[in-house]
Protein backbone atom coordinates (compact mmCIF):
# COMPACT_ATOMS: atom_id res chain seq x y z
CA UNK A 1 0.00 0.00 0.00
CA UNK A 2 1.36 3.54 -0.90
CA UNK A 3 1.01 6.56 1.63
CA UNK A 4 -2.40 7.73 0.11
CA UNK A 5 -3.41 3.64 0.82
CA UNK A 6 -3.88 2.59 -2.73
CA UNK A 7 -2.43 -0.62 -3.77
CA UNK A 8 0.92 -0.56 -5.94
CA UNK A 9 2.32 -2.95 -8.40
CA UNK A 10 4.83 -5.30 -6.71
CA UNK A 11 6.80 -4.06 -9.69
CA UNK A 12 6.86 -0.14 -8.87
CA UNK A 13 9.03 0.68 -5.82
CA UNK A 14 7.96 4.40 -4.51
CA UNK A 15 11.88 5.47 -3.63
CA UNK A 16 13.38 3.39 -6.75
CA UNK A 17 10.89 3.60 -9.87
CA UNK A 18 10.12 0.55 -11.65
CA UNK A 19 11.96 -2.45 -10.91
CA UNK A 20 12.33 -4.67 -14.11
CA UNK A 21 16.26 -5.62 -14.30
CA UNK A 22 17.70 -4.77 -17.75
CA UNK A 23 18.05 -8.08 -18.58
CA UNK A 24 14.46 -8.38 -18.31
CA UNK A 25 13.89 -6.20 -20.93
CA UNK A 26 16.76 -8.45 -23.57
CA UNK A 27 15.72 -11.66 -22.54
CA UNK A 28 18.77 -12.13 -20.79
CA UNK A 29 20.69 -11.26 -23.39
CA UNK A 30 23.61 -9.41 -23.21
CA UNK A 31 25.15 -9.05 -27.04
CA UNK A 32 23.44 -9.04 -30.11
CA UNK A 33 24.87 -10.39 -33.54
CA UNK A 34 25.25 -6.76 -34.54
CA UNK A 35 26.89 -5.48 -31.53
CA UNK A 36 29.88 -4.86 -33.56
CA UNK A 37 28.39 -2.24 -35.61
CA UNK A 38 27.07 -0.30 -32.69
CA UNK A 39 29.39 1.51 -31.09
CA UNK A 40 28.05 5.15 -29.02
CA UNK A 41 28.03 7.27 -32.18
CA UNK A 42 26.35 5.21 -34.50
CA UNK A 43 23.06 6.59 -35.58
CA UNK A 44 19.66 4.62 -35.67
CA UNK A 45 17.05 5.69 -38.58
CA UNK A 46 13.85 4.13 -38.78
CA UNK A 47 12.71 2.48 -41.61
CA UNK A 48 10.15 4.34 -43.89
CA UNK A 49 8.27 0.98 -44.28
CA UNK A 50 8.54 0.45 -40.55
CA UNK A 51 4.71 0.98 -40.26
CA UNK A 52 3.25 1.09 -36.69
CA UNK A 53 5.85 -0.97 -34.31
CA UNK A 54 3.02 -1.02 -31.37
CA UNK A 55 0.93 -3.39 -33.35
CA UNK A 56 3.69 -6.11 -33.21
CA UNK A 57 3.27 -8.56 -29.97
CA UNK A 58 7.11 -9.48 -30.36
CA UNK A 59 7.97 -6.04 -29.63
CA UNK A 60 8.46 -4.81 -26.23
CA UNK A 61 7.70 -1.23 -24.78
CA UNK A 62 11.18 -0.28 -25.40
CA UNK A 63 11.59 -1.16 -28.88
CA UNK A 64 8.13 0.92 -29.65
CA UNK A 65 10.30 4.43 -28.09
CA UNK A 66 12.98 3.75 -29.69
CA UNK A 67 11.30 3.28 -33.04
CA UNK A 68 9.20 6.03 -32.18
CA UNK A 69 12.39 8.53 -31.42
CA UNK A 70 14.38 7.46 -34.48
CA UNK A 71 11.81 8.42 -36.26
CA UNK A 72 11.25 11.87 -35.06
CA UNK A 73 15.17 12.17 -35.84
CA UNK A 74 18.00 9.62 -36.06
CA UNK A 75 19.40 9.35 -32.90
CA UNK A 76 22.92 7.87 -31.67
CA UNK A 77 22.92 4.81 -29.71
CA UNK A 78 24.15 6.99 -26.82
CA UNK A 79 21.30 9.72 -27.08
CA UNK A 80 18.74 6.22 -27.33
CA UNK A 81 20.02 5.11 -23.67
CA UNK A 82 20.14 8.83 -21.94
CA UNK A 83 16.27 9.69 -23.38
CA UNK A 84 15.81 5.89 -22.31
CA UNK A 85 17.49 5.91 -18.82
CA UNK A 86 18.85 2.07 -20.01
CA UNK A 87 22.40 1.05 -20.24
CA UNK A 88 24.04 1.04 -23.25
CA UNK A 89 24.58 -2.67 -23.52
CA UNK A 90 20.36 -2.83 -22.90
CA UNK A 91 20.22 -0.62 -26.13
CA UNK A 92 22.43 -2.34 -28.67
CA UNK A 93 20.40 -5.41 -28.08
CA UNK A 94 17.16 -3.74 -28.50
CA UNK A 95 18.45 -1.68 -31.41
CA UNK A 96 20.14 -5.37 -32.87
CA UNK A 97 16.25 -6.44 -32.38
CA UNK A 98 14.80 -3.58 -34.04
CA UNK A 99 17.18 -3.99 -37.10
CA UNK A 100 16.65 -8.13 -37.14
CA UNK A 101 13.26 -7.04 -37.57
CA UNK A 102 13.84 -4.31 -40.73
CA UNK A 103 12.14 -1.20 -38.70
CA UNK A 104 15.22 0.82 -38.33
CA UNK A 105 19.19 1.03 -39.76
CA UNK A 106 21.85 1.97 -38.20
CA UNK A 107 24.84 4.46 -39.74
CA UNK A 108 27.87 3.69 -39.17
CA UNK A 109 30.51 6.73 -38.66
CA UNK A 110 33.20 6.93 -40.80
CA UNK A 111 36.55 5.24 -38.94
CA UNK A 112 39.31 7.73 -38.52
CA UNK A 113 41.54 5.89 -40.48
CA UNK A 114 39.79 5.92 -43.42
CA UNK A 115 39.24 9.91 -43.73
CA UNK A 116 40.98 11.77 -46.41
CA UNK A 117 44.22 13.25 -45.34
CA UNK A 118 43.52 16.97 -44.32
CA UNK A 119 46.93 17.54 -46.35
CA UNK A 120 45.08 16.20 -49.49
CA UNK A 121 41.20 18.39 -48.98
CA UNK A 122 43.92 21.50 -48.54
CA UNK A 123 45.03 20.59 -52.40
CA UNK A 124 41.62 20.21 -53.70
CA UNK A 125 40.40 23.44 -51.83
CA UNK A 126 43.88 25.56 -53.62
CA UNK A 127 43.06 24.00 -56.67
CA UNK A 128 39.08 24.96 -56.43
CA UNK A 129 40.36 28.44 -55.88
CA UNK A 130 43.13 28.57 -58.48
CA UNK A 131 40.36 27.62 -60.99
Amino acid sequence: MSADGQARSHWFDDEAGPVVRPYAMTRGRTSHAAQHRLDLIAVVVTEPHAGDPERDPTLSPEHVEIVGLCRDAPQSVAELSAELDLPIGVVRVLVGDLVDAGLVHVNRPVPPAELPDESILRDVISGLRAL
